[in-house]
């Protein structure tokens, strides 16, 4: 068998959670947003689609994505070139809403089913950057909170950032943390020119 299958078909193709994503305030059906190729040296870890990505199709397609291209430095048609970027989030498909409207977390069996067989499909990449609280505890033994994990950027493995969630919540995090723009935002822009350009 080959030491890195080709699981995106079969991973778009995923209906685990059919009955739960028919339990939600939105009621919708899965759709996998599968952005990854063998080729990539980048890795965006992030959470999991949002309802716009879910109807794009498009992961990062709102304005949480521009904000993160623009943290990275990278253009639109860079972000989306599944041979330099690979978008793998915690959950594959948007989980929906709960009552209240709020967003609901990963369903973590998407992990446990199809994580890892997605990261050994991309054994080229250099830079792992990771997205929210989720990405932070799978891929950071040490994981005690997001600011803590953002702030400690010195002291992770070489060739990882963590972020806050290019979101506009996070907007307020954001302003009580400028050393993030001013210290990590330059440093990250630096590794991911260093990555792509090689």
């Amino acid at each position: 068998m080959h030491p890195n299958p080709d699981i995106r078909l079969e991973l778009q193709a995923c209906r685990i959670c059919a009955e739960r994503f028919a339990a939600t305030r939105t009621a919708h059906r899965p759709n996998p947003v599968v952005w990854f190729a063998p080729q990539a040296r980048l890795l965006i870890a992030s959470q999991a689609p949002g309802l716009r990505v879910h109807e794009a199709n498009t992961p990062f397609w709102d304005k949480s994505g521009q904000r993160l291209r623009d943290w990275l430095g990278v253009d639109e048609a860079t972000f989306y070139d599944r041979s330099k970027v690979a978008i793998i989030p915690m959950a594959f498909c948007f989980p929906g809403y709960d009552a209240k409207g709020s967003d609901l977390p990963p369903p973590p069996i998407c992990a446990r089913t199809w994580r890892a067989a997605a990261l050994d499909m991309v054994p080229q990449i250099r830079l792992r950057v990771l997205i929210g609280a989720y990405a932070m505890k799978y891929h950071l033994p040490d994981f005690k909170n997001v600011t803590q994990a953002v702030a400690g950027w010195r002291d992770h493995p070489p060739g990882v950032f963590a972020l806050p969630h290019p979101s506009w919540r996070n907007t307020g995090w954001l302003k009580k943390n400028p050393w993030f723009e001013q210290e990590v935002v330059p440093r990250l822009r630096t590794a991911v020119k260093e990555v792509l350009d090689d």
